[in-house]
């Protein structure tokens, strides 16, 4: 029996359809049960994979382990085709599907099958290069015709161009003669009627601006008058609204003498800043960070201090967001993002139980064809739509929190921290939230 024909033994189109089929099938098989040459193209589109990664998909097939598992994918799809190659039957299908389906499955008789549509490819590829030869001496000899046709018509345009440029030329002296002619007649009547008409408005003018005096000079006395009227009701009202003004002063002034009477207050000897300064150092003084005296510590919080994120969690209905991949690749990078993914969402359940806080983590959707439909409660999962980024989505959420409501960003993504912070939110990095989880 011959040996198996190689990949790059067989002719080009088939090359093509069977890397096209290999590509196609990548689709129900698992990173883990491929090589690695070929796992970064499996987040290919799948359209987009033979394109793309050809190359090493074809390498990838020498490995026979690799070729069986993507056969085992194929076999389902050509059931009939198989069957005919194992019964050795002719069959109509084209004889490029038979070949490479024939080389990746490799049913009993499929080296004969192999040959025998690789002979036909080769068959209708040489004839259809004669057709194509024929074909090109046809399509030039209709390209020198209408190289010909399309001189004559140029030169016929030329012609034909002339004549209309002289048509034009005559029309347009006899139209410029005409215009003129018009023009003239028509400036000695405007200038007839523009005479008799600044006469009229002349004399119209004159007669409005007569009459306008007498009504400007009717107008200042009666402003007049009203100036004089309006300066003595003024200093009139002016004395009556300071009388009342003092006699409700000194009204609340009796009252707020007799209240306090009437209610005994002590002294003010603390103010609202005092007790604020009280409860930040018994803060303080529970999270381990005072002196053992009970002293205020010296200075604030780093970033990436998790007891600030757990006190920023403890304020009322504070909410997290969460940049799902900037967290879970600084992390834990040597997993599978679907682990990376799960292994965050469960780790932040107890933060959420604990410190009651509203938690939103958001991951890139591109790419991804299995989501994760169930959260842990107090837990929100988000995926950013296939053409808008996880960044957006935060953005998004943040810009829709009201005005004062404590929201915490965590990421290590500069661009985000800087707009979520433009939006009123605080932003920590993807360090204090690991930090956090470690010691849950």
């Amino acid at each position: 029996m011959n040996e198996p024909r190689s990949l790059h033994g067989l002719p080009e189109v088939v090359r093509i359809r069977v890397v096209g089929l290999a590509a196609d099938a990548l689709e129900g098989l698992s990173p883990d049960t491929v090589p690695p040459t070929v796992r970064p193209v499996m987040r290919f589109a799948r359209q987009r994979r033979a394109r793309r990664a050809g190359t090493q998909i074809a390498t990838a097939l020498v490995d026979d382990t690799f070729r069986e598992r993507i056969a085992a994918q194929v076999r389902p799809g050509y059931v009939e085709l198989l069957a005919a190659v194992e019964q050795g039957t002719p069959t109509a299908v084209d004889p490029v599907d038979v070949a490479a389906v024939a080389f990746l499955v490799r049913p009993p008789g499929w080296q004969e099958a192999l040959t025998a549509a690789v002979d036909r490819v080769e068959r209708e590829t040489a004839a259809s290069a004669l057709d194509e030869a024929a074909t090109e001496r046809l399509r030039q000899q209709l390209e020198e015709s209408r190289a010909e046709t399309v001189t004559v018509r140029a030169r016929l345009r030329e012609q034909l161009a002339s004549v209309k440029t002289e048509n034009t030329d005559l029309r347009r002296k006899l139209a410029a003669e005409r215009s003129r002619a018009k023009e003239a007649v028509a400036r000695t009547d405007a200038a007839t009627t523009a005479l008799e008409s600044s006469r009229e408005e002349s004399r119209a003018a004159l007669a409005d601006a007569r009459a306008e005096s007498r009504r400007l000079r009717h107008r200042v006395e009666g402003v007049e008058e009203r100036a004089r009227s309006d300066r003595t009701s003024g200093r009139e009202d002016r004395v009556s609204e300071a009388v009342r003004a003092r006699l409700l002063l000194d009204t609340l002034l009796s009252a707020a003498q007799g209240l306090r009477r009437e209610l005994a207050l002590p002294p003010v000897d603390v103010l609202p800043a005092d007790t604020v300064a009280t409860a930040v150092h018994a803060q303080a003084g529970e999270t381990g960070e005072t002196g053992e005296t009970g002293e205020a510590p010296v200075r604030a919080r780093a970033d990436t201090d998790p007891s600030l994120l757990e006190q920023l969690l403890a304020l009322p209905r504070a909410h997290l967001l969460v940049d799902g991949y900037n967290v879970t690749k600084n992390g834990w990078s040597g997993m599978p993002l679907d682990a990376q993914r799960a292994r965050l969402v469960r780790e932040l359940a107890p933060v959420a139980a604990r410190s009651g806080a509203e938690i939103t983590v958001v991951f890139d959707g591109a790419d991804i064809s299995a989501r994760p439909v169930v959260a842990p409660r107090g837990v929100r999962v988000i995926f950013s739509p296939a053409d808008i980024s996880a960044d957006d989505v935060l953005r998004d959420l943040t810009r829709a929190e009201p005005v004062g409501r404590p929201v915490v960003v965590v990421s290590s993504d500069r661009e985000i921290r800087e707009a979520v912070v433009v939006a009123g939110a605080r932003s920590l990095p993807s360090a204090t939230l690991l930090a956090l989880l470690a010691r849950v």
